[in-house]
């Protein structure tokens, strides 16, 4: 399972990438407006941080020829970026004609099996449901991806399952155990997930008798 950090701060990337644990980064318009910087160079400065990564970076046009024209732009800024479009039928077109020309897409806001199985056909590198936003109408987006990683595996589709819109160490739980092959995560919603009470009680119990003995040095 490859994680991504949901973020275009790039401190919180480069602290988390020191884990070992880092896989990517999917950005977005917000993320980018929220830094209050060129959004060009922020895009550059994590694809460097990144070079083995996949970062998504999200199209702003919205009518189609223009957001093809975007999109090439987006996708020569860096090798290992993908380019994040929107699930919609007006885009169906120029999402085909971007896989074709070697652009890896990574389709986004997708919150239904049939659209899943459509952007499957069209090759792309990703799906993005999103398991939050699901949540919020009260559908289960768990059961999605469940429903979307056995529909990939059936058909034998090459794209992978990424699951966004995750808001709490529940919803990262329910990702990989639905097999998700990429989980796109909140640097908030990370922090948490690294904390266990009983690891925490651990530790301190396994300090405190060591501490007992009063060895100085040990080996």
């Amino acid at each position: 399972m490859k994680l991504f950090l949901d973020t275009a701060d790039i401190k919180c990337i480069h602290d988390w990438i020191t884990t070992g644990l880092v896989d990517g980064v999917t950005t977005n318009p917000s993320h980018l407006a929220k830094e209050g910087k060129d959004p060009k160079k922020v895009i550059r400065e994590i694809c460097a941080l990144l070079p083995e990564g996949e970062i998504s970076v999200e199209v702003t046009e919205m009518e189609p020829q223009k957001m093809y024209k975007q999109a090439k732009e987006i996708a020569s800024l860096a090798d290992n970026i993908l380019v994040k479009i929107p699930c919609h039928r007006d885009y169906y077109s120029i999402i085909e004609r971007l896989v074709n020309e070697g652009i890896r897409v990574n389709v986004t806001l997708v919150f239904s099996l049939i659209q899943s199985a459509f952007m499957c056909k069209l090759g792309v590198a990703y799906i993005s449901p999103f398991v939050g936003r699901l949540d919020d109408i009260d559908v289960e987006g768990k059961d999605l991806l469940s429903e979307i990683r056995s529909m990939i595996d059936d058909y034998m589709f090459e794209t992978q399952l990424l699951a966004a819109s995750i808001r709490s160490v529940r919803h990262l739980h329910e990702a990989i155990m639905a097999g998700s092959d990429a989980v796109t995560v909140p640097i908030d919603v990370l922090e948490k997930a690294t904390v266990h009470s009983l690891s925490n009680e651990g530790i301190a119990k396994f300090t405190a008798d060591w501490a007992t003995l009063k060895i100085k040095h040990f080996p």
